[in-house]
């Protein structure tokens, strides 16, 4: 088996389903395949996104999920007027809605779901 031509699905976990299904099918506005007592299944852009359940969670610091956006100002608009808060972090030269430019060139910006995992929009 070869795993550079299987395609890909991506996990995160929620300690409260509810919000979660909320946040990742109408704000993110993800379309729901399947509700069941393990995970909420999004499909996200052809990619299956497993929204695991889970008794608990401590999320991690770093990024877990992250979209590629073809204009990242755009993105950011939208998801603004959806009350989305886009995070700061010490450190990161970040402009005044929050992107980071990556000396790549690469845009970069970051925002929480409602159990606090860490997400991002790129722009490259």
């Amino acid at each position: 088996m070869v795993l550079s031509s299987s395609n890909l699905m991506a996990f995160v976990a929620t300690a409260n389903p509810k919000r979660a299904r909320a946040f990742y099918q109408k704000t993110l506005g993800l379309t729901l395949l399947e509700d069941t007592p393990f995970a909420l299944v999004f499909d996200a852009n052809g990619i299956m996104l497993r929204v695991q359940k889970v008794r608990s969670l401590k999320p991690a610091t770093h990024t877990v999920l992250g979209w590629r956006v073809p204009d990242i100002r755009k993105a950011i608009g939208a998801l603004v007027r959806k009350k989305i808060r886009f995070e700061r972090y010490p450190g990161l030269l970040q402009d005044e809605i929050g992107v980071w430019s990556s000396p790549s060139g690469a845009k970069v910006a970051w925002l929480k779901d409602p159990d606090g995992n860490v997400l991002s929009l790129t722009e490259f």
